[in-house]
């Protein structure tokens, strides 16, 4: 089949494209920058340059490819302000609303088969009941004040590519990502204040966290570009973990000192209610649906393992 894959030299852009070409496919590869086009004439790809943002641009390189199925990779997520999530997130919500609309746009108007999005397992759902949640629980609107803006574009997304009858949508919930490119990798800011103890347990640590390597997160896009169903799909390791367990193992694996510990009422003068959300009150995810549909299973089965690598 023909890929077009938006967001082709981003984290996981950069191990989807190479996946993609080995399985058979053709790949048209979009990047915003001209300067990363001959990664992905080196990566066995076509490239094309155009801003997301743009619908014009957008409808004019997916007219061109004339793809069969669309890759929506689209994010711009620089340093994370957790006290300021909204405003940290505030580019990468500009491409799930308005970058997904012309995508689809485009996408329709060239009757593409099948239209793959990039969403996330994790704090949009609800904070109540089972520690692990399925695709059948809904979203949760009661989110932090500084959530807000995130969590609507997150809703945006799925709802505008799972509601499209011209095409079979899938959304693809990652958890959270790290390896090559991502920022919880080695040198990235996250390591580094784990390292300085800079990055503690806020509370109980009770926040339960999915994850999720770079390279998995390709190989179930894969999987979903051949063989899924419209609908939605958690992917993610095998291990939801809270946070007192996960943020201590990551601080062994990379030889730092155990994270400090909070107290509820003082970490929320350091982080706000969006930190005490994630820190103690966020749901993990379940990848049943995904190992049982997409025949899918992650090779670093736990973060445990995938740290310690």
């Amino acid at each position: 089949m023909k890929i077009f894959v938006a967001g082709a030299t981003g984290a996981i852009g950069r191990q989807l494209v190479p996946q993609l070409i080995a399985a058979g496919h053709q790949v048209v590869g979009m990047t915003r920058s001209d300067s990363k086009q001959a990664a992905l004439w080196e990566a066995g790809a076509e490239p094309v340059v155009a801003d997301a943002l743009n619908p014009d641009q957008v409808a004019e390189v997916v007219a061109t490819a004339k793809p069969d199925v669309i890759v929506h990779e689209l994010t711009a997520i620089s340093a994370l302000d957790i006290r300021h999530f909204d405003r940290s997130f505030a580019p990468t919500n500009r491409l799930r609303t308005e970058g997904t609309d012309h995508l689809l746009s485009a996408g329709r108007a060239v009757g593409v088969r099948r239209f793959v999005a990039q969403s996330y397992a994790g704090w949009p759902q609800g904070r109540g009941g089972a520690a692990i949640k399925s695709e059948e629980e809904p979203l949760d609107p009661a989110q932090p004040r500084e959530m807000r803006e995130s969590w609507e574009a997150i809703r945006h997304l799925e709802a505008a590519v799972t509601g499209a009858d011209w095409t079979e949508g899938i959304v693809l919930r990652y958890g959270g990502l790290y390896g090559p490119g991502t920022s919880l990798s080695p040198g990235s800011d996250e390591f580094e204040m784990v390292r300085k103890r800079k990055f503690p347990v806020v509370g109980n640590g009770a926040g339960v966290w999915s994850f999720l390597h770079v390279a998995d997160a390709a190989e179930a896009t894969v999987a979903a570009v051949e063989r899924a169903r419209p609908g939605i799909y958690n992917i993610v390791d095998d291990e939801p973990a809270p946070v007192a367990e996960w943020l201590p193992g990551l601080a062994a694996a990379i030889g730092a000192p155990k994270p400090r510990r909070l107290p509820r009422w003082i970490g929320r003068l350091a982080v706000g209610e969006t930190g005490i959300a994630m820190m103690t009150e966020i749901r993990g995810a379940s990848n049943a649906k995904a190992k049982r549909e997409l025949g899918w299973q992650p090779r670093h089965a736990s973060w445990r393992q995938g740290f310690a690598q």
